[in-house]
């Protein structure tokens, strides 16, 4: 029998990243949770991580058996909380893609705080690889990313789709166009969101118009960056949710590049089970459907 001691052991080598971490969380000393893993291994009959000396990564088999532990020590929350006549907690981890724009998130999470007080979130930024890793890993529950055709290792929900377009500070020479072409940014000093997906097609677009713009800023910030176009210091291309005081939006001609926004779901973390989530249920209004 495996005593649910183990159990949270597990998770929370899991959701630390280390055996120290995780110690240090459950409050004990790091020899016992080592001592508790071992264990736990021993008796499913099949190592749960690989370990090194730099890091901790979790194994196939330790994947797959995190799903079942994330929704055992959750009954175990619910069945707590049902003899102690508790409104139960629930915790909802959020991965968050690290090029959607918070702002907008926000006023998701606005509306629904008076509703999510029975809800406890933790939002977790990362790119869209990393949102998937932790995803496979049960480190998160559900992730704000991009949905692509073939995320069936996820079931998934589509939110919206948008276009990729120019952000340029509104007193630009061009702001009144609804449109750009590449040609006609040759002379501006562009700025480089290195953490955009389609950031090797941006740069063919422009090169194969032989445009080779100066580059004024390289950054993984989106904020940082659309702070710098509204300051009117150069022109950068990224996505139309990304939205500011001074800042316009038009399409650059012949770029035709668009994402699907949506959510992914653990394993552990079925769409049903998260069917009346507050938080999630705000990010649905607050979005048309696809």
């Amino acid at each position: 029998m495996i005593d649910r001691y183990l159990l949270r052991y597990f998770l929370a080598v899991i959701d630390c990243g280390s055996f120290s971490k995780a110690a240090s969380q459950m409050n004990v000393a790091q020899p016992t949770l080592s001592v508790g893993i071992r264990k736990l291994e021993r008796l499913l009959g099949a190592p749960l991580f690989q370990r090194s000396s730099k890091r901790v990564q979790i194994t196939d088999a330790g994947s797959r058996f995190a799903v079942h532990a994330r929704r055992i020590e959750s009954e175990f929350n619910l069945a707590e909380a049902a003899v102690l006549e508790m409104r139960p907690v629930r915790a909802l981890r959020l991965g968050v893609l690290s090029t959607f724009p918070l702002s907008h998130l926000a006023d998701a999470l606005r509306a629904a705080k008076r509703k999510a007080e029975l809800e406890r979130l933790q939002l977790v930024p990362g790119s869209e690889r990393e949102l998937l890793q932790r995803l496979s890993r049960g480190q998160i529950d559900v992730a704000l990313t991009i949905v692509r055709p073939d995320a069936d290792r996820f079931t998934c929900e589509g939110l919206f789709t948008e276009r990729y377009a120019l952000a340029i500070h509104s007193t630009h020479p061009l702001a009144g166009k609804s449109t750009i072409a590449a040609e006609e940014l040759s002379d501006n000093a562009m700025f480089v969101r290195r953490h955009c997906e389609v950031l090797a097609e941006t740069s063919r677009h422009f090169t194969e118009r032989g445009v080779r713009p100066f580059f004024a800023f390289r950054g993984t910030n989106d904020e940082q960056v659309l702070t710098l176009v509204q300051a009117g210091l150069g022109v950068t291309v990224m996505p139309a949710s990304f939205t500011m005081k001074g800042v316009v939006r038009p399409l650059l001609t012949g770029f035709n590049l668009q994402r699907q926004m949506g959510l992914l779901y653990a394993a552990h973390a079925d769409h049903l089970q998260h069917a009346d989530s507050p938080v999630l249920e705000a990010i649905r209004t607050r979005y048309t459907p696809v």
